[in-house]
């Protein structure tokens, strides 16, 4: 009798955001496959992008432009109404601020994902999601699960990667808990690790998120890659 075949691994990515000058950027790039990096509009600037680049291209991590509003003060965590044309172009902006250096470090954006209140809107806003799109080419989005942008990106025939994060909490609606809410966040490392198997094995995710901005990020996202391991999950950025 021949033995069952071999199944494959089940795959997941680990993302975490990068260039914001709050965490330590070379140890997260030792335990991330996927890097979301500011691109200036809320955080970091040139010389960060640089040394963020250069890292994932030594180390194989992937690239994505992490496109935000144009609000450093906020941290591109506050709401702004801005016009679709003016969004566009901020978007674009971004997205060819970090492909250049990246290109110039032996690597390239590979995908787009927003920040903070963008992310948000871009969830169940159309217009605001769509100006996003068009600023961002055709390349492949990073968004909740359910989400406008990623419908509206997926009849768009461009690729789709639906995320979860382990350390935020969820409606039951599926959006995140806003931050100044009650169960917004998930703390403490072993609980954020438990949630990121929970969230991988719902089936509708590629790619789980460690927020690079939080306190003991590194370890964090240590525990949460571990937990997904020892789980039986080969993790490994969804784009080779």
């Amino acid at each position: 009798m021949r033995p069952p075949p071999l199944q494959e691994p089940r795959r997941i990515d680990l993302n975490a955001d990068l260039g914001e000058g709050v965490t330590d950027d070379p140890a997260l790039l030792q335990v991330v496959t996927s890097a979301n990096v500011a691109c200036g509009f809320h955080a970091g600037d040139a010389a960060v992008m640089r040394a963020v680049c250069a890292g994932a291209a030594e180390l194989g991590v992937v690239v994505g432009a992490q496109v935000s509003y144009a609000d450093r003060e906020g941290f591109g965590r506050r709401r702004m109404d801005v016009a679709a044309d003016v969004l566009t172009d901020w978007v674009a902006e971004q997205v060819a601020a970090l492909d250049e250096i990246a290109a110039a470090a032996g690597t390239r954006v590979r995908y787009v994902k927003a920040h903070g209140a963008l992310y948000n809107r871009i969830a169940d806003d159309a217009e605001q999601a769509a100006a996003v799109l068009r600023g961002s080419g055709d390349l492949p989005v990073l968004g909740l699960p359910g989400s406008v942008v990623l419908e509206l990106a997926s009849e768009q025939g461009r690729e789709v990667v639906a995320e979860g994060f382990p350390d935020r909490g969820y409606t039951a609606e599926g959006r995140l808990i806003p931050r100044d809410r009650p169960g917004a966040l998930v703390e403490g490392s072993d609980r954020v690790a438990a949630h990121a198997v929970a969230l991988a094995g719902s089936g509708r995710l590629r790619t789980v998120c460690v927020h690079g901005d939080s306190p003991g990020a590194v370890a964090t996202a240590e525990a949460v890659r571990a937990a997904l391991l020892a789980d039986g999950y080969d993790v490994r950025a969804w784009l080779s």
